[in-house]
């Protein structure tokens, strides 16, 4: 089986956001989406160093919005999953599940 590129947590934490929040994910939403999902605070310079490994490593894909209507209006990042990035979601999991498998509560192994 060839080894799959694994992904931090932090990375995970990014791409489930961006999955959970669909079609409006960019920056302020995704953070707060693992924000409110995780109780951590996070800062919103690592959020975006994260997005852009991400989309260099085919994980998911980026276009600028329109700047919004208001006045000054800023631009907004808006992201999407690649299927790469689907697969290594997919992969991570299973890859914990195993490491779970035969453990109890207590991480303690079960006896078979």
């Amino acid at each position: 089986m060839a080894r799959a590129e694994s992904l931090g947590e932090f990375e995970q934490s990014v791409l489930l956001a961006i999955a959970h929040l669909g079609d409006n994910a960019y920056g302020v939403t995704i953070r707060q989406e693992i924000e409110r999902r995780t109780g951590r605070e996070i800062a919103i310079g690592a959020l975006y160093t994260a997005l852009d490994r991400l989309e260099r490593k085919g994980f998911l894909r980026s276009r600028m919005s329109d700047p919004t209507p208001a006045r000054g209006g800023r631009a907004r990042r808006h992201c999407a999953l690649r299927p790469a990035g689907v697969k290594a979601l997919r992969h991570s999991r299973e890859f914990l599940n195993r490491m779970w498998d035969g453990l109890e509560p207590g991480l303690k192994r079960s006896r078979p």
